[in-house]
């Protein structure tokens, strides 16, 4: 008779070949994530990191967005960050610094776990934090899992099966993200301990993608220059790396901010674009921009006003909203989009400051008075955020939770420290 653990390597087997079969012979697309995904906007939980107050006007546009960073992370904020941007209106997934930003909130909203593995850094980078990473999902997560999903608890040996079973079937979901760090004076650089000896040249960064792909089975390869464009350098990795790439998708990321850098990359090979930071630098902007406009024009201004205004105050070739727009090659006369945005959120401004000087001689007692003056008011913002999200009423919960600390009201409770603007 054959015994159990003779069965179970034979399904193992079968189920491995059948992998490599379907990626190589018959050339399937398994990678769970999207092929057609081209732009990726990182979006940083740090409470510093703020979201422009009509940020899904702006998000339509990329592919996906990415939760995570590397300084002031949390797995609070993180939950904040994802409970505002994910499927607003397009997926986003979780990139943790550290295991304990992962929570079973965080696996609820993301699309998926991505995990990094720097492929030029120190064994640490590689693999230290994966193992922290998986004590915390067998000795954490996993067992509040079995809690809430069972009526009582297994107890002993059962329940520390089924802790594994649990944590090797999360970690089997999620993704596997490897990184190729070329910027020295990065953070990233600094926290994989990648040195100058480190740097790859296109031979050897297409030898560890290779390994990347085949050995580590890594989703993801990203060749990241933190913060600086690669250039021809970064070029002639991607072109290297693409060419041995079977399965794997390519990612680039790193100082994109205008149309032409990313058409270059996406031209060397890479399969998407991750851009950050200038989609924050959007919502700074913003705050000032406003703070300025509610000074110079009246509450009931047109929106032939506002035009005037932002041709006198605004240099919209080198606003970070044009800047970001750019990146996503797909969307034409990002000058014009970004025009067009910023008109929408400073006429929404503007009207809430009349809406703000009704609240301040009623004082409002709930949450629902505010709500009913927010929308009685014509929002232009509103409607543009409600046809992209195919919903109503997301704009007005965020106005009510950002007014309810003035009056001291409670409210639903939405995580809007997260948005730039205040009342």
């Amino acid at each position: 008779m054959t015994s159990l653990p003779a069965i179970a390597r034979r399904v193992e087997d079968v189920t491995a070949t059948a992998s490599i079969a379907a990626r190589t012979l018959l050339s399937l697309d398994t990678n769970p994530v999207p092929g057609d995904w081209t732009h990726i906007t990182k979006i940083d939980p740090e409470d510093e990191k703020q979201l422009p107050l009509l940020y899904p006007l702006y998000l339509q546009h990329t592919s996906a967005v990415e939760v995570g960073g590397s300084r002031d992370v949390t797995d609070q904020n993180t939950e904040e960050t994802l409970d505002l941007v994910a499927d607003r209106p397009v997926p986003a997934f979780q990139e943790p610094s550290g295991p304990t930003q992962v929570t079973d909130e965080t696996r609820s909203k993301a699309e998926f776990l991505a995990i990094p593995e720097v492929l030029n850094g120190d064994v640490d980078a590689l693999i230290g934090q994966l193992g922290a990473g998986i004590e915390h999902i067998q000795d954490d997560l996993a067992p509040e899992m079995i809690a809430e999903k069972l009526p009582i608890s297994p107890g002993g040996a059962i329940e520390d099966r089924l802790s594994q079973f649990a944590s090797a079937w999360m970690l089997r979901e999620a993704v596997f993200e490897a990184y190729i760090i070329m910027n020295l004076d990065s953070a990233a650089a600094r926290e994989s301990n990648v040195t100058e000896d480190d740097l790859l040249d296109p031979g050897t960064a297409k030898q560890r993608a290779l390994a990347a792909e085949q050995h580590l089975e890594s989703e993801l390869v990203y060749l990241e220059y933190s913060g600086t464009f690669g250039g021809e350098e970064a070029e002639d990795i991607l072109e290297a790396v693409s060419d041995g790439l079977t399965w794997s998708r390519l990612w680039y990321g790193g100082g994109l901010d205008n149309r032409e850098n990313a058409q270059r990359v996406l031209d060397a090979g890479a399969d998407a674009v991750v851009v950050g930071n200038v989609f924050h630098e959007i919502a700074d902007e913003e705050v000032d921009v406003c703070e300025q406009v509610v000074a110079d024009l009246d509450p009931d201004a047109s929106r032939d006003d506002v035009d005037a205004w932002i041709d006198s105050n605004v240099d919209l070739d080198a606003a970070s909203a044009t800047k970001y727009l750019s990146t996503i090659v797909d969307v034409s006369n990002p000058e014009g989009r970004a025009r067009e945005y910023l008109e929408t959120t400073i006429l929404t401004w503007l009207a809430v400051q009349s809406v703000l000087e009704e609240l301040d001689t009623d004082e409002p007692s709930s949450a629902t008075e505010i709500r009913t003056a927010f929308r009685e008011a014509d929002l232009p913002g509103t409607t543009a955020v409600d046809a992209v999200l195919d919903a109503e009423g997301y704009l007005l919960d965020v106005l009510v939770d950002l007014a309810g600390p003035r009056y001291d009201v409670e409210t639903d409770g939405l995580p809007v420290k997260h948005v730039s603007l205040e009342l």
